[in-house]
């Protein structure tokens, strides 16, 4: 439907305000909420989908707080949680991938209310999975939520799956991973400036790692991988972006059990979910881990086992950690075999109070499988 702008509009949007106050008004509600919105009224669903509003809300940054998902079921079909409204939303198709494709091993960041999906691969679904069938890009797509729209942006230098990736300030860090070219991993290191769609080299790491974790902070790029030499081990790094050099750790025990696919930062916390459901947290000046509680058991309809999930995502927004969807193992009792079970749901919890207490939000509208990639893109005030 093509856009009608408020100045178009013959009658009040809300009876005695202005049009451009009341169209201000309704612009400080949550995307979330638009469908809802748009049932009002003609005028309403007029208003909501002109460009007036829609340059209103990005004028003020008022994209709202959403989680961002990405599942195994449909490499292109990005979801969209908004946890004000409580409600899930389908992003429109991203560009790249096909329905014959998996997109994974990517990073993605938010930055100046944007959503970016940075590098990773695509992996034929008919084709047994090898590293040697892997089609890596080093392409930059980025999520409007004021536009809807997806776009891309400046590719970086190289191509980068299993790759560092971290937000500081208002530019995206990256560092280390693989490609074909380069299996025993990269030591190069660039920025983005998303300001200027610019990325800029940075001095590289003083070894190559493969298997990127990374963290921001304190204002620096902390990233963890592993280094092949003759044999595989485990480092961490730290790059300072004022004085642009990289200082290796030698006590990172308790970092180097991190994984990305079970990991998440909260402020100066370090939140994991260990293989068990235990729920752990660190502290980056003590590194020492400490155990919160039990992360809940599935409970399947008709079947009396609880089960653990496993593939899931995990991410922090504000007060909050969120455990996403997944997959889990229901055992068949009637041909003695397991069926892989995927999972809608999502849980979350506020870290302020203890005990956590694990709650519900509303189901994902379809299941999406193992998640390959999820982010909080938090309104910048």
């Amino acid at each position: 439907m093509e856009s009608v702008g408020v100045d178009e509009m013959s009658e009040s949007i809300i009876p005695g305000l202005p049009n451009d106050l009341a169209l201000r008004c309704l612009a400080m509600i949550s995307h979330g909420y638009h469908g809802l919105l748009e049932c009002v009224s003609k005028r309403w669903k007029h208003a909501i989908r002109s460009k007036d509003y829609a340059h209103l809300k990005a004028k003020a940054g008022w994209s709202g707080d959403w989680l961002f998902v990405l599942g195994s079921n449909n490499p292109a079909m990005w979801l969209a949680y908004d946890p004000d409204a409580d409600s899930w939303h389908p992003l429109p198709a991203m560009p790249g991938p096909t329905s014959d494709e998996e997109f994974c091993r990517f990073s993605c960041a938010s930055i100046c209310n944007k959503f970016l999906v940075i590098g990773g691969c695509y992996i034929p679904r008919s084709t047994v999975w090898s590293e040697t069938n892997l089609s890596e890009v080093n392409s930059v797509t980025v999520f409007d939520p004021f536009k809807k729209q997806w776009s891309s942006a400046t590719s970086m230098s190289t191509k980068r799956i299993d790759f560092a990736c971290t937000a500081i300030g208002e530019k995206v860090y990256v560092a280390g991973g693989r490609n074909s070219d380069n299996l025993q991993g990269l030591a190069s290191a660039q920025v983005y400036d998303p300001h200027l769609d610019l990325w800029e080299d940075l001095p590289s790491m003083p070894f190559p790692l493969i298997d990127c974790f990374s963290i921001s902070h304190g204002g620096e790029f902390h990233v963890v991988g592993t280094k092949i030499h003759n044999f595989r081990q485990d480092a961490y790094v730290i790059f300072n972006p004022l004085m642009r050099k990289w200082r290796v750790m030698e006590n990172f025990e308790p970092i180097c059990e991190l994984s990305r696919h079970s990991t998440t930062v909260l402020g100066s916390n370090i939140y994991h979910i260990l293989a068990d459901g235990t729920v752990t947290v660190m502290t980056t000046d003590q590194m020492v881990w400490h155990e919160l509680c039990a992360y809940p058991p599935v409970v399947l309809r008709g079947h009396n086992r609880q089960l653990r999930s496993f593939g899931f995502g995990f991410a922090a927004s504000r007060k909050h950690i969120y455990v996403i969807g997944g997959l889990t193992l229901k055992y068949n009792t009637n041909n003695f075999t397991y069926v892989t079970v995927k999972l809608k749901t999502t849980k979350f919890c506020n870290i302020t109070t203890l005990p956590l207490e694990w709650k519900d939000v509303k189901s994902m509208p379809i299941e999406v499988g193992h998640i390959c990639g999820c982010a909080f893109l938090e309104e910048q005030s």
